[in-house]
């Protein structure tokens, strides 16, 4: 089975919502999640170009049907990457993300400012790394 530790040294700040290390051990599985955009299964951008808030949800609500599909949750992600078309979403982010992921015990999470995504008018996307036990 494995085994996750998240960290954070003392040696670095306090992170606000991730850690800075995690550290997983065993025989297990990886599964690496590709980059969810705030689309609808029917190829929709949700809430529309200016909505982030609706983006980010539909975001995380993908993320969690992809993890659903290998029987993971977000507890077991162990590294998320955000990609923010601008800064000033960073709230709702930080909001919306608190809500799913494991808060106790959270991914290492890089956040990148881009000056734009894949399709004209979306406002975030997040990708992702999961650590579960061997099948």
């Amino acid at each position: 089975m494995n085994s996750a530790r998240y960290l954070n040294p003392q040696t670095l700040f306090a992170p606000p919502g991730y850690s800075h290390v995690v550290e997983v051990t065993g025989p297990g599985r990886t599964v690496y999640i590709a980059g969810q955009i705030g689309i609808d299964r029917n190829f929709k951008i949700v809430g529309g170009p200016s909505d982030a808030r609706a983006q980010i949800v539909q975001a995380f609500e993908n993320l969690k049907s992809a993890l659903e599909e290998v029987g993971a949750t977000f507890k077991d992600l162990v590294k998320i990457n955000n990609y923010l078309v601008d800064i000033a979403h960073l709230k709702e982010f930080r909001e919306v993300r608190d809500t799913y992921i494991n808060t106790a015990a959270p991914p290492v999470s890089t956040l990148i400012v881009v000056s734009r995504l894949a399709l004209d008018g979306l406002l975030f996307e997040i990708d992702a790394v999961a650590a579960l036990p061997a099948k």
